[in-house]
């Protein structure tokens, strides 16, 4: 079934995009863009530059960029499933949530070396409680290869 974005939700996902990619510094560092918004499920992309290698030899991804890639991409599918549950607000009481926003614990399973042209993040939240939600991501790389997995649990409200 399709999605149907109403002009509030387009308000919305266009606030938390530009918070996610511009007003984060480190975000902007390395590059993650929205690729994709939906209260069920996100994707962030970045792409690969040589100043985000971690194994200068092999050339590959650095773990500390997969990790924050996967922890910027769960925060970000846990604050779209609180947005889910905050229907009938307005949008600046939605978006007076994300300064509440952390990460409580992030597990990460690096697969294979991240190598690749350009990366995406997908994930969907687990569950959405009152007080914690917890996300489940995956990191592929342009050739669809499966680089880390990862689960993470973030204060909400």
């Amino acid at each position: 079934m399709p999605i149907t974005i109403h002009k509030t939700d387009q308000e919305l996902f266009e606030a938390i995009s530009q918070i996610y990619c511009e007003k984060v510094p480190f975000n902007t560092v390395i590059g993650l863009r929205v690729e994709s918004l939906h209260y069920d499920h996100v994707a962030i992309r970045f792409d690969m530059r040589n100043d985000l290698i971690g194994n200068f030899l092999r050339g590959n991804l650095h773990g500390g960029v997969i990790s924050t890639a996967i922890d910027v991409t769960g925060s970000l599918s846990a604050f779209m499933g609180l947005q889910k549950k905050l229907a009938g607000k307005t949008l600046e009481q939605k978006m007076a949530h994300i300064e509440k926003l952390g990460t409580i614990d992030l597990r990460v399973d690096y697969l294979r070396p991240g190598m690749g042209d350009w990366f995406i993040c997908t994930a969907h939240t687990l569950r959405t409680g009152n007080k914690v939600a917890v996300a489940r991501v995956e990191l592929r790389n342009d050739s669809d290869d499966l680089i880390a997995v990862g689960t993470g649990s973030y204060v909400i409200s």
